[in-house]
């Protein structure tokens, strides 16, 4: 198994953007003097109140810069927001300076709200972020001038002056649960993942077929196929519950919509779950609905929190259950004092990930 630390970024409560930036660092740099494998960010927007990361290349460049192994990336890039020529160009500057330690996550983006700012058209995300992927191929090829003529994205004549370190460019992941997406991510070689909301038996059956397809393409390694929640460990089950179980159920806060004039928080809590609905995801919204219930993602192990030796067995069962084989831990969640948080980081990757890190669930 593979595992990364995984971070929203979160605000945090009497600090400032640059002090939790800077906790963030001190996070990462204790990742990379243990076992970890990556560290990944989100792409998130408008909401000083939840994420403060709407740039994942500063991310990686900050990050980069105070480690010496980690591999490091976006998780993803929200590739509708951006024009697709200064995207490859990023991506290719962020490996250089990265040493080829850069891992591509690229993203449609699910939330409305980030689209409506940039006068871009939510409902028409998900095209050009699949035909990113020729785009950029050609954009990292041998021809220089590039050109390229896809029904969306267009350019011609280019010359892409830093390609990256990485060739024909870095590992790339596209989180997703949906078919035709997957189909066209085990045809490309792409890794996937989810997201602690979507049911990790429904999971398995989409990703059993997507690792079918990923064979019958002929590639030669295995894909990657990540999973992320909460996790907290200490040194006993009592300590660790009685540290984060509460803090952990309140992590999602900021994935509500802000308030309106007189709106209750299970009124906004019901506007998400329906989100889900509307996907045709009753499974997903069922996890939404109880995602602030303590009792509930204790029963259903969705939040990893215990002693080391609980939270790898924890691990293992819904590795086993879910078909992921890397795991994207979410340390640093609501009001958790940063001692305890580097603790709980400290102890995963000296006990956990040796536990583990032989374990392949397919």
């Amino acid at each position: 198994m593979k595992f990364a630390h995984f971070s929203h970024v979160w605000a945090k409560p009497l600090m400032t953007p640059h002090q939790r930036y800077e906790q963030l660092w001190r996070e990462l740099q204790l990742c990379d003097e243990t076992d970890f494998d990556y560290a990944f960010c989100v792409e998130h927007h408008f909401r000083p109140d939840e994420s403060l990361m709407s740039s994942p290349s500063l991310f990686c460049v900050g990050a980069g810069a105070r480690t010496k192994r980690l591999r490091i990336g976006p998780m993803g890039y929200i590739v509708p927001l951006y024009n697709p020529l200064r995207l490859v160009e990023e991506i290719a500057i962020v490996d250089q300076m990265l040493g080829g330690r850069m891992e591509l996550g690229l993203v449609p983006g699910i939330t409305p709200s980030y689209f409506i700012p940039f006068g871009i058209d939510h409902d028409a995300r998900k095209s050009p972020t699949l035909e990113f992927i020729p785009y950029m191929r050609a954009a990292f090829g041998e021809k220089q001038p590039f050109s390229f003529e896809g029904k969306i994205l267009k350019t011609k004549s280019a010359k892409i002056a830093v390609q990256p370190m990485q060739k024909p460019h870095p590992e790339v992941w596209m989180q997703s649960r949906d078919p035709a997406t997957l189909e066209f991510c085990a045809a490309n070689g792409i890794n996937t993942g989810y997201f602690i909301v979507f049911p990790r038996l429904q999971a398995a059956e989409r990703y059993r077929k997507y690792i079918a397809d990923w064979q019958k393409a002929g590639w030669t390694r295995k894909p990657k196929i990540a999973y992320s929640l909460p996790v907290y460990v200490d040194e006993t089950d009592e300590a660790a519950i009685g540290k984060a179980l509460f803090r952990a159920s309140r992590a999602y806060e900021g994935f509500l919509k802000e308030p309106e004039p007189g709106e209750t928080f299970e009124q906004r809590l019901e506007i998400f779950a329906d989100m889900f609905i509307q996907r045709g995801e009753p499974g997903a919204a069922q996890n939404m609905r109880n995602i602030f219930d303590p009792d509930y993602l204790m029963k259903n192990n969705l939040i990893f929190i215990g002693s080391p030796k609980t939270v790898a067995e924890k691990i293992h069962k819904a590795a086993e259950e879910g078909l992921f084989n890397t795991f994207l831990g979410e340390f640093n969640f609501s009001d958790l004092p940063e001692e305890d948080l580097m603790r709980s980081i400290r102890l995963f990757g000296a006990k956990v990930i040796p536990a583990l890190r032989d374990y392949e669930p397919f």
